[in-house]
């Protein structure tokens, strides 16, 4: 409490952040509300799995799935879970988890693009049967990501994949999970929500898109003419800008299929008024 009200003495806008402390204490208003105003754990996990459900929805999925890349301890994983499991009551539709990891922690950084001045290997190790008995309904994709990833959709046959979300802090594992995306289309949606983790950072780390994900993002783009992974501008019309709003990507697959698909409001019309 005390480091709540220090808070407050520097905070622009006091009492916003009073009533949605009261809302979130009490959980008040449905999910989606909650969500709206970030009133949940891991916004940016909800942000991305409620808007790619949405958008399965439009185009008439009935289940979809959501991958992350670094499960590290598991919490993430649980927090996607909580998210599933309120969409898929929210929404109707049903959510299919996996969660990527070696299970033995980061591996041994190759080269500058893996930021080793930052990152060492064993960071961030698992307690593979602990997390286990502590999962309901999703599954861990144990083994290096170069593997993995690449033999994923042949082996798992997911439902379209709706939203990755990408932990996995070395530019060499994030170029290798960012490969899935060559495999057919029938596994993704024509746009899928990504959040990736270590794009930001502090000053210590100082990412930038020469190393890391970043690099791995503006390489991906560069070596694909159709498909593509962009900022969204929407989140500049928030009053409130968070963090995570600029670590947040949209994947587009220009060439499928289904990209030109309408999902908009289709009573779109500004007729004149009679005077």
């Amino acid at each position: 409490m005390i480091r709540f009200l220090k808070s407050l003495i520097f905070d622009p806008y006091p009492n916003r952040t009073i009533a949605l402390r009261f809302m979130q204490e009490f959980k008040l208003g449905d999910y989606s509300s909650r969500l709206r105003h970030g009133l949940v754990e891991r916004p940016h996990y909800g942000y991305c799995l409620f808007n790619g459900a949405l958008l399965a929805k439009k185009l008439g999925h009935r289940r979809i799935s959501v991958l992350e890349f670094g499960v590290a301890g598991g919490r993430g994983l649980l927090s996607l879970e909580y998210h599933a499991r309120e969409i898929s009551r929210a929404l109707e539709i049903e959510i299919d988890i996996y969660g990527f990891d070696t299970g033995r922690g980061l591996p041994q950084p190759q080269d500058y693009r893996d930021l080793p001045y930052h990152w060492k290997e064993g960071f961030y190790a698992m307690d593979v049967e602990l997390l286990k008995t502590k999962l309901e309904k999703a599954q861990l994709v144990i083994g290096d990501v170069r593997e993995t990833a690449e033999k994923f959709c042949a082996e798992y046959e997911p439902a379209p994949i709706a939203a990755v979300l990408h932990d996995l802090d070395l530019y060499s594992a994030t170029a290798a999970a960012l490969k899935m995306f060559d495999a057919p289309e029938k596994y993704f949606l024509p746009r899928i929500f990504c959040y990736f983790d270590d794009i930001v950072g502090s000053a210590t780390e100082l990412y930038n898109d020469y190393t890391g994900e970043r690099l791995a993002i503006n390489e991906f783009n560069r070596a694909h003419e159709t498909k593509k992974l962009a900022a969204p501008y929407h989140f500049l019309t928030e009053r409130i800008r968070e963090t995570w709003h600029n670590q947040i990507f949209i994947y587009h697959d220009f060439s499928h299929s289904r990209y030109n698909d309408f999902v908009s409001d289709a009573r779109q019309q500004l007729p004149l008024q009679a005077v």
